[in-house]
């Protein structure tokens, strides 16, 4: 049985977490099958944008799927955790920009899920949190670093060690999402970012994605010469012609990709 539902709209799919039972947490087979969408739209030229969502209105990701962890070994727990990670990485590697359109609880792992997108959108009964200290662990799926580097150390710190959960309000004052949806337009405005996404030159938005990503952390200068191999990437593409033809002519540029 499907772990997502896919809904492709041109450019941009929806893939939306098919667990509503189970609050939509990560199970092994779910987790292969994101392994695999992600996979797809990474080879592919057609799919720009992917939005990720929940069923249902209770919660985007609850995390690991804890009844199936409880049978686990120790060793089993591990290869879990490595193909989280990998997971994850793929999709920050992919050229595709992926939006988490946050419809309810979104804890440990969920919340990792959606620090792995490259942005976010709450709903207003948006719950988020690392809260695995609470049960005598880490976050084991990327989010002690991720989280530090989008947050800042410090209110990571006091996410992490509190295990504290914060509402929509909170995550996007202190800049763990992105926009805030009014009640019942997640999808919406989620689906309004990604067309703004797309109308953009393919190869210069998936060069600035990995630019952004890339250069975090880096001393400026190493940065700085990050930023400059990049944008030579961009300046040998037809798009980058293209562009400057279209605002010539005062029209909508017609990008290719290449």
């Amino acid at each position: 049985m499907p772990e997502f539902k896919v809904d492709a709209r041109g450019a941009i799919e929806i893939w939306t977490i098919d667990g509503e039972s189970r609050r939509n947490a990560i199970s092994r087979a779910m987790l292969q099958e994101l392994g695999q969408l992600v996979a797809r739209v990474s080879s592919s030229r057609d799919v720009r944008a992917v939005i990720l969502t929940g069923a249902g209105d209770k919660a985007f990701c609850a995390g690991a799927d804890l009844k199936e962890r409880t049978g686990m070994a120790e060793d089993e727990v591990r290869a879990f955790l490595n193909g989280l990670r990998l997971a994850f990485r793929a999709i920050e590697k992919s050229d595709c920009v992926f939006i988490a359109a946050i419809n309810g609880a979104a804890f440990g792992g969920g919340t990792e899920l959606a620090l792995a997108c490259d942005l976010r959108v709450a709903a207003p009964a948006t719950e988020l949190g690392l809260t695995e200290v609470k049960l005598g662990i880490i976050p084991g799926g990327g989010g002690t670093q991720r989280l530090a580097r989008l947050i800042g150390p410090g209110r990571a710190k006091d996410l992490i060690l509190t295990a504290r959960r914060v509402n929509a309000a909170e995550a996007f004052s202190i800049g763990l999402v992105n926009r805030l949806a009014p009640e019942g337009h997640l999808l919406e405005v989620a689906f309004q970012l990604a067309e703004a996404v797309v109308v953009n030159a393919p190869v210069a938005v998936a060069t600035a994605k990995h630019a952004i990503d890339e250069g975090t952390g880096l001393e400026l200068d190493e940065a700085l010469a990050l930023e400059l191999a990049k944008y030579e990437e961009v300046l040998k593409t037809e798009d980058r012609l293209e562009g400057l033809r279209a605002f010539a002519e005062k029209r909508p540029p017609v990008y290719k990709g290449r």
